[in-house]
């Protein structure tokens, strides 16, 4: 087998990494930008304000009265469980088996730590300059050397970080409109075993590195229709991401051509899908208020994977789909400085049914959240939430031409669970 088809397949796959993830949001998005927003399943943050709502509309920080801060940790807490059904694999010999390993593989996304960042400052009665830090998608997921889905995954990183400059704009007291503009770092490494041409010989091992910048923007608006309700609504573009990097491959052996084993450069292209986000809170009562958000995720911008490098290319059908989410909650303020929060969300995957890999074992989920404020001092608030989140099963069912020309067939079902725990703080000056 020539060279460059190892190449091309071995790009393919390092853009796949950003597709890996089962964790707090579908596909592979990341929600966790506001222990405020938590508590609540990030049900009013687009019609709520201050630094902590920045990601959901740059609108947000227009009604600040003072400068502000806000930052927050999340602890991504994962159990999944990653099954064989059945898996089959058809070497260049050829000969069709089964995959052979371990059946089942528990816990292979790593719990890790998410956290935020934004501040606000007002220039002058109508203006404020917003900035801030997330990361939407990060995540890690491993399987064990001899686990089932060691062809397709081992292990696979993603760190992003995106960096966003605000303008939001105070038109009278009814409206407030906002505008930001995004840099979005993006790091990955991934890892698979290879198969030789015969099931009596050793695996061989691809690694994938890359990383790129990427750019998009963001606008909104929030209409105060009385001093108790508020609208807003967002549109957050889509991102196109170039992954520069190499493709080590190694442990080939004959009959294949062993001339294989190197390393080589390339590049994949990748899109994250748009947000348009709209929702509103209502204080039914002094002490009381209730939340609604809807957000439809461009997803389909996932179509396809574009794989590039020094005398080829390809393209990788993804065929994700637009999902809609819907998240409900409640704040009641117990005390003066302390405000109780609930809320509920559901979100489906955008996952295709017949071509789910063990990379991307995602289902549609059910996220029940419970939080609190602490207004510590007049300018310093302290916020918690918790996050349960209940995945339904999901099939794994995916065909793929391997880097070495074997063909595998994988059938499995992935089920699990996670918790969310999350802590913020907002300082005013």
């Amino acid at each position: 087998m020539a060279l460059s088809r190892k190449v091309l397949a071995a790009g393919a796959a390092l853009a796949a990494l950003a597709a890996a993830s089962q964790a707090s949001a579908s596909g592979f998005y990341l929600q966790e930008q506001s222990a405020r927003g938590a508590g609540r399943a990030y049900s009013g943050e687009v019609a709520d304000s201050g630094a902590a709502s920045l990601w959901w509309n740059p609108a947000a920080i227009a009604g600040v009265e003072h400068a502000e801060v806000y930052g927050g940790l999340h602890a991504v807490l994962v159990n999944s469980k990653v099954t064989d059904k059945g898996s089959t694999i058809t070497r260049p010999v050829p000969v069709t088996t089964g995959v052979g390993g371990v059946g089942t593989a528990t816990d292979v996304i790593n719990d890790g730590v998410v956290p935020n960042f934004a501040g606000a400052w007002r220039l002058n009665d109508k203006i404020v300059l917003g900035v801030s830090m997330a990361a939407p998608y990060n995540f890690t997921t491993e399987y064990e050397a001899n686990s089932w889905a060691r062809y397709d995954a081992l292990k696979s990183r993603l760190t992003t970080a995106d960096l966003q400059a605000t303008l939001a704009y105070r038109v009278n007291d009814k409206l407030d409109l906002g505008v930001g503009i995004s840099g979005v770092y993006a790091d990955a490494e991934l890892t698979n075993a290879l198969p030789n041409a015969s099931p009596l010989q050793a695996d061989g091992r691809q690694e994938l590195t890359g990383d790129g910048w990427g750019y998009g923007w963001t606008v909104g608006a929030q209409f105060h229709a009385t001093p108790a309700l508020t609208f807003g609504a967002s549109y957050r573009s889509k991102t196109e991401h170039t992954l520069k990097g190499d493709v080590a491959v190694s442990g080939i052996l004959a009959p294949l051509p062993t001339a294989a084993n190197r390393t080589i450069g390339g590049e994949a292209t990748i899109t994250t899908p748009w947000m348009a986000t709209v929702g509103a809170r209502w204080a039914v009562t002094p002490k009381t208020t209730l939340n609604a958000q809807v957000a439809r995720v461009g997803w389909s911008e996932f179509d396809a994977i574009r794989v590039s490098f020094a005398g080829g290319g390809s393209v990788s059908e993804q065929d994700y789909k637009d999902i809609t989410t819907i998240a409900l909650g409640v704040d009641h303020q117990l005390t003066p400085r302390l405000t109780l929060r609930g809320g509920v969300q559901k979100d489906p995957t955008p996952t295709p049914d017949d071509a789910r890999t063990a990379r991307v074992p995602d289902g549609d989920r059910m996220l029940y959240a419970v939080g609190a404020t602490w207004a510590a001092k007049p300018n310093l608030n302290l916020d918690i939430a918790a996050t349960y989140i209940s995945f339904d099963d999901s099939e794994i069912h995916r065909t793929d031409t391997t880097a070495t020309s074997s063909v595998l067939n994988l059938r499995g079902e992935a089920t699990g669970h996670a918790a969310v725990l999350s802590t913020g703080i907002r300082w005013t000056f």
